[in-house]
């Protein structure tokens, strides 16, 4: 268990999301609330249940990790367990390894032992309906840390055991630095613009940033601009920038062929699309209940694109809302 808080690197010289993560809670960056907090858990040596939650990349599972390896010393032998719950997410995951663990004696001199589920969002009903007595009941020996996604899909009981607290995506300025730090720590030679883009497309995730990097820099010497594009799937992107504002002037038609010629010839992603309207229309200048109306209906878009609705129809709307600006601004 020691080697997998504090000498991961032995183990995964290879994957630099791990290579690089951060071992304590001093190492973690842009986190400053809530390593304050946590902080005072290790000096105290006592914690309640804790329930992390945030989109994917935004260091709940470090935090977590970084919290037991710093309230142990690094001597985590025996005294935590990591589970990832979308893998043993049924009932008998609970009723077994969840529930041996938690009634077993600590070995340390901190009078309990943690354990993490990470994903705990993805376990099914009945396993939630199994665990929701397991922190109560065995508070006295075990403490929980629950990684989620989403918070809705935590069921209220278990949300009601724990300390809640609320991971937001990083910054770009944070992960531009960090991704900077790893290229020039691996020796990777790399244009400011191609891990702009980078930065760009991983929207606050600062694993998928690093995975990215790792990703492109294997298969070429330098990380430039043109291979980022393709890599990340941001080649012809740029076009949308010119689809909006040929929107905006009133210019339909050439609009539409815009559209097209990104979806079919360029080969963008309808995710990427949405992605970079969000972006650009935040930016705008408008009056506020019209970028209210034009943000609540790109939403509605995401989703229906999400749940299998033609990309076409769908951002030919949002290019037919954007047509109407020109005349309330």
């Amino acid at each position: 268990m020691v080697a997998r808080l504090v000498n991961f690197v032995s183990l995964h010289d290879l994957v630099w999301a791990e290579k690089y993560r951060p071992r304590t809670l001093d190492e973690m960056l842009d986190r400053e609330e809530i390593v304050a907090k946590l902080k005072t858990f290790v000096s105290t040596k006592n914690m309640p249940h804790l329930l992390f939650v945030g989109p994917p990349g935004t260091s709940k599972t470090t935090a977590a990790l970084a919290l037991v390896n710093d309230m142990y010393d690094g001597n985590t032998t025996g005294n935590y367990l990591e589970l990832n719950a979308s893998d043993d997410r049924g009932i008998e995951a609970v009723r077994g390894r969840i529930k041996e663990f938690s009634k077993s004696i600590p070995i340390a001199e901190i009078p309990f032992k943690i354990a993490i589920l990470d994903e705990c969002d993805a376990m099914t009903n009945d396993a939630f309906q199994a665990l929701r007595r397991t922190p109560e009941r065995y508070s006295d020996t075990t403490r929980f840390i629950l990684v989620a996604n989403e918070l809705y899909k935590i069921i209220e009981p278990i949300q009601s055991r724990c300390s809640v607290f609320r991971f937001g995506p990083l910054s770009d300025d944070i992960i531009l630095k960090r991704i900077k730090q790893i290229a020039d720590s691996e020796g990777v030679r790399y244009d400011d613009e191609a891990l702009g883009m980078i930065v760009e497309r991983a929207g606050g995730d600062m694993r998928m940033a690093i995975n990215l990097t790792q990703g492109i820099s294997a298969s070429r010497k330098k990380i430039d601009a043109k291979t980022t594009k393709e890599f990340v799937g941001l080649y012809g992107v740029d076009k949308v920038d010119e689809l909006i504002d040929t929107s905006v002037s009133g210019n339909t038609q050439a609009a539409l062929e815009l559209l097209r010629a990104i979806i079919y010839e360029s080969g963008v992603q309808p995710k990427e699309i949405v992605r970079r309207f969000h972006r650009r229309i935040s930016n705008m200048e408008m009056p506020p209940e019209v970028k209210l109306s034009l943000l609540s209906l790109l939403a509605d878009i995401e989703y229906r694109l999400m749940v299998g609705a033609d990309p076409e129809i769908q951002l030919t709307l949002m290019l037919a809302k954007l047509s109407q600006i020109k005349g309330n601004r």
